[in-house]
């Protein structure tokens, strides 16, 4: 089962943080609405995604080895309960409004723009993407982590 066991899976899950770090960095060069709550609200996110990126990294890395597996295991099991509850509902919203059962996803207005409609697919497969790759990122930690022959 090399595919549950690979590497690629953090590296993945890597990219995707870095990303989110990144395109948090230049919101908050642009903000919009009341400037505290949103400046506060971006350094959580990217104080949380910092600390993801760097519990992520010790998963493949030699220097993470003597770590307790509690202390790696614990940052992930949480950031994948969080990619999951985010990403999965706007998963079955993506659906929804690509079939058309409800254009404007779960609460969303019937008369939703074009660019709405497109920008909500893309932040919903966004965060949807990123939950499949930490999850990966976890199991395969959780099975590299218990096989002795690695």
């Amino acid at each position: 089962m090399p595919l549950f066991t690979s590497r690629r899976w953090a590296y993945g899950a890597l990219a995707w943080l870095i990303f989110f770090i990144v395109s948090h960095l230049a919101l908050l060069f642009f903000p919009s609405g009341d400037l505290r709550t949103y400046t506060i609200f971006n350094v959580v996110l990217i104080a949380m995604s910092t600390a993801g990126a760097a519990v992520v990294v010790a998963t493949v890395r030699p220097w993470a080895r003597p770590l307790p597996r509690w202390l790696i295991l614990t940052p992930l099991w949480f950031g994948s309960v969080l990619l999951v509850v985010r990403g999965v509902p706007g998963m079955v919203e993506n659906l929804l409004m690509v079939t058309g059962v409800r254009r404007g996803g779960f609460v969303g207005a019937q008369d939703i723009s074009t660019g709405e409609f497109w920008a909500g697919l893309a932040i919903n497969t966004y965060f949807f993407v990123g939950a499949v790759l930490l999850v990966g990122a976890t199991v395969s930690h959780v099975r590299r982590s218990v096989d002795p022959a690695e």
